[in-house]
């Protein structure tokens, strides 16, 4: 998965962020034949991870190596607001609300292939951590260069 810049999308609503492809699968649905709610999180956590993965910022299971991939989640929400019936290619727009000392605030919509319908949105608090006290840490400088273009104006 490689993240589109925004601009690429045809007539996309909202102007700030980067749009991930995901894809749904067919157990991904529930007996209903609809997207179960426990997939929207994984979807947005996969586009966000190939996101930052793609800018260099991973986690291979060394929290000292993981820099700003330290971080762990404080706050979720969701909002959904029409239903995924089928399998097949969706994107996540992602963008972030706040960039602070040593947390951030990041939005996503979980979309149509072409950006348009929104099936879910919400925002997702992160707090860097350090990985000896996994008390909260300053972002890096390299990291804060990274995210500011998702940043909204």
């Amino acid at each position: 998965m490689t993240a589109a810049p925004l601009a690429d999308a045809p007539t996309a609503p909202e102007a700030d962020g980067v749009l991930v492809p995901v894809e749904v699968h067919f157990d991904d649905l529930d007996a209903l034949g609809l997207l179960h709610n426990a997939r929207y999180p994984l979807l947005v956590e996969r586009a966000w991870g190939a996101h930052w993965a793609g800018l260099g910022h991973t986690y291979a299971g060394d929290w000292h190596a993981a820099g700003d991939a330290c971080n762990a989640v404080k706050e979720f929400r969701i909002t959904y607001e029409l239903p995924v019936t089928r399998t097949g290619k969706y994107v996540v727009h992602l963008w972030l609300e706040r960039l602070g000392r040593t947390g951030l605030t990041y939005g996503f919509r979980l979309c149509s292939a072409d950006g348009i319908a929104t099936h879910a949105r919400g925002h997702r608090v992160l707090v860097r951590l350090d990985p000896d006290t996994m008390r909260p840490a300053p972002w890096t400088e390299e990291f804060r260069d990274a995210a500011r273009p998702l940043l909204r104006a």
